[in-house]
């Protein structure tokens, strides 16, 4: 499985499950293990009250168009981070989880590495706004203030 790309993801359970989550405030969702190439369960979610949700990954901007349209985006971003952090976090994250062999996953490091520009200027593309984790933090931080919470 090429989990780098969009093929791999189920667009349109994606959008029903955020549907369901806007709607109800619960839905299951997948749990993928990577090390085994495939989804191995489902588990429940609940968003336990709150006026908005984040839903991030990889594939995220190929949904926002829909999303938008259905009335369930309050907004979209491509994060923007120091090439270097992300490879470093990324390679950590993925020996500590003993996801593939280390030289492996050094080798999709690197690629993934090289990528990442195309990869931003695809999401810009599909409708999300490039920017740094900080300043998407402010702008949830603002929607949230706008919005009173539920019990």
């Amino acid at each position: 499985m090429d989990w780098e790309s969009p093929l791999s993801w189920d667009a349109d359970t994606a959008v029903e499950t955020i549907a369901r989550l806007a709607r109800h405030g619960k839905a299951e969702v997948p749990v993928y293990a990577i090390g085994a190439d495939r989804r191995v369960a489902t588990r429940p979610f609940d968003v336990d009250g709150s006026p908005l949700f984040v839903a991030e990954g990889i594939f995220a901007a190929e949904i926002v168009e829909e999303c938008r349209s259905r009335g369930l985006l309050a907004g979209a971003y491509a994060l923007r981070r120091p090439r270097g952090a992300t490879f470093v976090r990324r390679l950590a994250r993925d020996l500590a989880e003993q996801r593939k062999a280390p030289r492996v996953l050094i080798r999709r490091g690197v690629a993934l590495l090289r990528a990442e520009p195309a990869v931003l200027r695809r999401q810009t593309g599909l409708g999300a706004e490039a920017a740094r984790a900080g300043q998407v933090l402010r702008r949830v931080a603002a929607l949230l203030a706008g919005h009173p919470r539920q019990p």
